[in-house]
């Protein structure tokens, strides 16, 4: 497996009168790739999050252990990422992603076969088991992109860039909830007793179908296609420099140790990152169930309604990346600050609805809930692709999947899997969904205070 997941060997270059036109062509391909690619990770991640109410009303699943249950996916994810950081710097990122993508669906689909029976707590011990499986092997996703973006883009044109990418997953979360509706639809279609079996399936389909699309775009560094490296080809060499050649391997003490665990400001935006991730998570993951829960909105509804926090949030991470760009001169930190105050504000505008703070009629009520949910999904995934940024510009070329890892380790396991799964969950089970979603705000608000950490780091080394 390893062998097969070698990067290529680089090949002569092609000659100097093709390669502005063959490295424009490629690029487009490669980002394509990339974006779809990563885009249909989340077509198999977050499914459970969907089924869940059908699940409780079917007696497959037990209403106090589905967030232990969703929870599997961002635990397996979390270390998955770091791990596969390390391996992505030392792979073809064309077969790293398509392999991770197809198992990955493959998995999830299997969700939706199996014959459970009544035994909610079995069930939720197998549903444990698949959701760590897919966690794992969603790993492999965020890393060969990484690569991809850190050898096909230089570091002055990377923070814009990246942050078009970065809506990908936006795009899948957004795609997913519709995706979901129409496997559920088909499955009534089909005469499915238990409809929720779509949700798993069909966009497992067009999961598989875009991995093939992503086998033909990507290419893994620009020198395996004949062409200079990116910042000989745009004359931009800036960034931090290897201890090897760009697209040397190497080894794992260096990638750990002195890229990762020396790197101070690295540190800083990891745990920044455990504040961003537990409101992305702790407001979209659980936004179905609470919505059903408080009776504000029907399944359907609260499906579209999380297609809707994701899809404005593709427009958000866009308009965050132009501002950080030209406002900022590629710092993220100022930027980060301002979208964590303002999604704050959304997540309150969120809870006082739910727990009727601000009191409306039913209609008055979605559209208030529509509101926060936009504002939320406006600013939240602004910081959510800038971290992943930061993580980049600290680090050289050949130690980006380990960087980027290691930000996403704290992210999906402390900031996902550990507050906003387990700790909002829980508060909500014994407590109440007023409780759990107040505990988001307080959240997002000390994401501001981390955000602002690295405001003075940055400037310091804008100057330097």
């Amino acid at each position: 497996m390893a062998r097969f997941l070698d990067p290529p060997k680089p090949k002569a270059l092609i000659p100097a009168e093709k390669v502005d036109k063959e490295y424009k062509s490629m690029r487009l391909k490669v980002f394509l790739g990339a974006f779809l690619g990563y885009a249909a990770y989340y077509l198999v991640r977050k499914n459970l999050s969907l089924a869940a109410p059908d699940m409780i009303a079917d007696d497959i699943l037990d209403a106090g252990k589905v967030g232990l249950a969703m929870s599997a996916v961002s635990i397996a994810y979390a270390f998955s990422k770091f791990v596969m950081g390390s391996v992505s710097d030392r792979s073809d990122a064309r077969k790293f992603l398509c392999v991770g993508l197809v198992l990955s669906a493959l998995v999830m689909m299997s969700v939706g076969l199996i014959p459970f029976g009544t035994n909610t707590a079995l069930n939720t011990v197998i549903i444990f088991v698949l959701m760590l499986i897919v966690g794992w092997l969603s790993g492999f996703g965020w890393p060969p992109c990484g690569r991809i973006m850190a050898h096909w883009f230089s570091q002055n044109e990377r923070s814009f860039k990246m942050s078009i990418w970065n809506v990908s997953h936006t795009i899948g979360s957004f795609s997913l909830g519709f995706l979901a509706i129409a496997g559920v639809a088909l499955a009534a279609d089909l005469g499915i007793a238990q409809t929720w079996r779509g949700n798993f399936v069909f966009p497992a389909i067009i999961a598989l179908v875009i991995a093939l699309f992503c086998w033909w775009a990507i290419r893994d560094t620009p020198e395996s296609c004949g062409l200079p490296s990116v910042g000989d080809w745009r004359n931009d060499h800036s960034g931090v420099k290897s201890k090897g050649a760009a697209g040397d391997k190497l080894p794992f003490k260096v990638l750990f140790v002195d890229y990762v665990l020396k790197n101070k400001l690295l540190w800083v935006v990891a745990i920044s990152n455990v504040a961003v991730y537990m409101v992305r998570y702790g407001i979209g993951d659980w936004a179905p169930t609470y919505l059903q829960a408080k009776g504000i909105m029907t399944a359907a509804e609260s499906k579209v309604a999380f297609s809707v926090h994701n899809i404005v949030g593709a427009v958000g991470t866009i308009a965050c990346g132009w501002a950080t760009s030209k406002i900022f001169k590629g710092r993220c930190a100022p930027m980060n600050v301002i979208c964590m105050l303002l999604c704050g504000i959304g997540v309150l505008l969120y809870w006082m609805v739910g727990a009727g703070i601000i009191q409306a009629d039913p209609s008055t009520q979605k559209v208030l809930v529509y509101v926060a949910l936009c504002m939320i999904g406006f600013f939240i995934y602004g910081p959510v692709a800038l971290t992943g940024v930061q993580a980049l510009n600290l680090v050289p070329k050949n130690a980006a999947g380990t960087a980027a890892g290691f930000v996403g380790l704290f992210g999906y396991l402390l900031g996902d899997a550990v507050c906003s799964k387990i700790v909002v969950g829980g508060i909500a089970n014994g407590s109440s969904w007023d409780a759990a979603m107040l505990s988001v705000a307080v959240g997002s608000l000390i994401g501001v205070f981390l955000c602002a950490l690295l405001i003075p780091s940055e400037k310091r080394l804008a100057q330097e």
